[in-house]
């Protein structure tokens, strides 16, 4: 519609502006006031670059971006066939049968397979990521995001925006996200204590890393993507050329995925299509681990009996069943190592798993590193009808000395004086829980403290 002005060109004849005025007809909805045919559909981007090419003189250069997101929305919506046809007969006659055309540059996130919309296109240039030819170009380099943190007075910031948003390999290049770094700088300016986070989600569903993760023990193994959130590589075979239709046929099909679309990049090709895989940065492993998390908190759900056992046990201070039954909650969910950032906290995956736990127990407020007493509790309790709290607090036991690390915990649980929130509350009894995690392993002990409230 913005070429509208071909309908003035005098190099232009009535029965070629009323075949352009078919296709840009519409009324206020957006709907086509003329019947638009499959092949006036398929003949659009044609028919547009031959009144170009008349109206200037100038062959044209047709640019398409996400050129796949049409079939991946036809896929998930039940049309993918109808969408295939449409979309191959434009290309066809747009960039093959087309002598208006000075050349055409298609962008997208798979490269698709020539079967499917590019049959009858003869020999197009496939620049992929795993292409020398350009590769400094599809993100910034190191240098460009110093020189940009330069430029804006950020260079303090450098380190985390490496570990953030660098990682991806194009090539033989290394390159930074640039959606990232520029939406990140940009808050940066106006909020210098702005923390890096993910902006990923923001443009996508990560729909591939759920169709990942259900896939263990189907091909897929739970050593494996721990491996991976611990910044690990995973050999596999890559497969550049698939159709929407058959993505998530296997779940070797789903290590290519992630590896075209980003969560995923390489550190070395072994062999053949084999490729070293690993997580790129910090924000994807958070889009991985955000995941992990939410589909144990969808199992906890529905093991009703488990969690009402967990929750019972912790209510009346048994330290050897809440031990077992957190166990066998490690042993059924991927353990997430933190070796991955630079400055782990460790305990932040047990604290996770056990507020994925405790969020789904009704009549229990659940607080996390909350102000009390002298400092921050992990995690706080308090049970309304039964006047009862719970102070929980998490240790990663270096080097698997648990009993060590559970006493270390309840000595922090004493002397910064958890319990005054809950005794201010009105709280008769306080369980005091610490709690030591390496690993799949854990320990549990506890000490009760009863109140007299008057």
């Amino acid at each position: 519609m913005r070429f509208s002005f071909l309908l003035e060109s005098g190099r232009i004849t009535a029965e070629e502006k009323e075949t352009y005025r078919h296709l840009i007809t519409v009324d206020p909805t957006g709907q086509s006031l003329f019947s638009m045919s499959d092949p006036v559909l398929m003949g659009s981007l044609k028919t547009l670059s031959e009144l170009l090419y008349k109206h200037y003189g100038t062959k044209v250069i047709i640019l398409i971006d996400e050129y796949d997101v049409p079939l991946s929305k036809a896929n998930e919506r039940g049309y993918y066939g109808s969408m295939v046809s449409l979309i191959r007969g434009m290309f066809e006659q747009a960039l093959k049968t087309n002598d208006s055309l000075h050349f055409a540059v298609l962008t997208g996130c798979l490269r698709v397979a020539k079967e499917s919309i590019f049959t009858g296109l003869n020999n197009p240039k496939i620049l992929s990521i795993t292409t020398v030819r350009f590769d400094e170009y599809f993100g910034f380099t190191d240098d460009e995001v110093r020189k940009m943190l330069e430029y804006y007075g950020l260079e303090r910031y450098y380190g985390e925006i490496k570990e953030w948003y660098d990682g991806y390999r194009f090539g033989n290049v290394d390159v930074y996200c640039p959606w990232d770094v520029i939406n990140y700088c940009d808050e940066l300016l106006d909020d210098p204590e702005a923390q890096p986070r993910d902006y990923w989600p923001n443009t996508s569903g990560n729909e591939v890393v759920r169709h990942f993760l259900e896939n263990v023990g189907d091909g897929l193994t739970k050593s494996e993507i721990e491996a991976l959130t611990a910044g690990e590589t995973v050999t596999k075979e890559i497969h550049e050329e698939l159709t929407y239709n058959h993505l998530y046929d296997s779940v070797d099909h789903v290590w290519s995925v992630l590896f075209m679309t980003g969560y995923l990049t390489q550190r070395g090709k072994p062999d053949g299509k084999r490729y070293n895989l690993t997580i790129p940065n910090r924000e994807i492993r958070n889009i991985f681990t955000e995941q992990i998390m939410v589909m144990f908190r969808e199992n906890v759900a529905r093991d009703g009996e488990m969690l009402r056992a967990f929750c019972s046990a912790l209510e009346n201070g048994d330290a050897g069943e809440v031990e077992r039954l957190f166990a066998d909650y490690l042993k059924k969910t991927v353990g997430i190592r933190d070796t991955f950032v630079q400055k782990p906290t460790r305990e932040n995956f047990y604290h996770g798993i056990l507020l994925g736990i405790l969020g789904l127990k009704n009549g229990w407020y659940v607080k996390s590193n909350r102000e009390s007493g002298d400092g921050y509790s992990d995690i706080m309790i308090r049970i309304e009808d039964e006047d009862i709290g719970i102070i929980i607090e998490v240790k990663y036991a270096e080097n698997a000395a648990l009993e060590e690390a559970c006493r270390d915990a309840l000595e922090q649980i004493e002397t910064k004086e958890y319990e005054a929130e809950l005794e201010a509350e009105g709280c008769r009894e306080v369980l005091k829980y610490g709690i030591a995690c390496f690993r799949k392993k854990c320990r549990v002990m506890v000490r009760r403290e009863a109140k007299s409230i008057y």
